[in-house]
């Protein structure tokens, strides 16, 4: 399990980049672009990997893949490949899985994940998966993702991925405006929804979103936080300070580069341990060690 107390920081975006016998089920020209885009050259990791990198940094990874086979045609990395490891490295990994709403057997293969695999949310991606979030067709995922009591990610606003090609790879962005998951918030109160990513261009429609529904929360991954809008760090310091949490996207994006600029930002010091650790953990259900009295420190 989980020793939040132990642990530095909870990131909540963390994927599985290539699967165990060496599968990547990233397109090679989307693969390219995303690394020009990040202006990286991570190595892709296996979930192996990821669970050794996290470890030697002392924090906690919400680990994924993303399942838009129906698009891309290539086969993810298997959902049971995230699970397996999680269940392997319970002190480092929370395995989310990634079920495209579109399969016909998306209701059973989500069932599945949660009741023989144990998973502890899912990852949505509507450019890559090529649907709108509020579209009925995936309420009955929605619903049995709700009765579990789980979160549900969705990426949200600009996407690296198919950047700088030759009309995006065929992307389409309006697919991630996250005001297509108001509907969703309010006609699942009980689903807890992370909008993943400052959600340009449509940061302040974010914002809204989370200050109105109780139910809806926003990860600061994909973006170092020298260039998050004025307006995110004004409301995560503020009104959203409970609602905002940290993720890094590795391996386009690492901790290590988002922290040391993180630590730099404008963020209240009463804050920062929010964002870091405290309402990931309240969020995916972990226990938070009790708070000294006033006037006390921590051991």
């Amino acid at each position: 399990m989980i020793d939040v107390k132990r642990i530095s920081a909870i990131d909540v975006h963390v994927h599985a980049e290539l699967s165990r016998d060496g599968h990547d089920p990233m397109p090679p020209a989307l693969r390219a672009a995303a690394r020009r885009y990040f202006k990286t050259d991570e190595p892709l990791p296996t979930v192996d990997d990821v669970a050794r990198y996290y470890r030697d940094r002392n924090m906690a990874a919400v680990l994924f893949v993303v399942d838009w086979e129906l698009q891309s045609g290539l086969a993810p990395i298997p959902n049971e490949e995230i699970a397996d490891a999680a269940a392997a490295n319970p002190d480092v990994l929370i395995p989310f899985a990634s079920v495209d709403p579109s399969r016909p057997d998306a209701v059973a293969r989500a069932r599945h994940m949660i009741d023989e695999h144990g998973v502890k949310g899912f990852k949505f991606h509507p450019n890559l998966q090529a649907f709108f979030p509020d579209d009925r067709s995936a309420y009955p995922l929605y619903e049995v993702i709700a009765e579990a009591g789980l979160p549900a990610l969705f990426h949200s606003g600009h996407s690296g991925i198919g950047s700088g090609l030759p009309g995006g790879a065929g992307l389409r962005l309006e697919y991630s405006n996250p005001m297509c998951l108001d509907d969703v918030a309010a006609d699942f109160p009980d689903l807890q929804i992370v909008l993943a990513h400052p959600s340009f261009p449509w940061q302040d429609e974010a914002i809204s979103i989370c200050l109105h529904k109780a139910n809806v929360w926003i990860d600061l991954s994909g973006w170092s936080p020298r260039y998050f809008p004025p307006q995110l760090v004004q409301y995560a310091n503020s009104q959203l300070r409970d609602k905002v949490l940290f993720g890094s996207d590795f391996p386009l994006i690492t901790p290590d580069r988002w922290l040391a600029d993180f630590e730099q930002a404008p963020f209240k010091d009463d804050v920062r341990p929010l964002i870091l650790k405290e309402n990931a953990a309240r969020l995916l259900g972990l226990e938070l060690p009790p708070k000294p009295p006033i006037g006390e420190t921590c051991a």
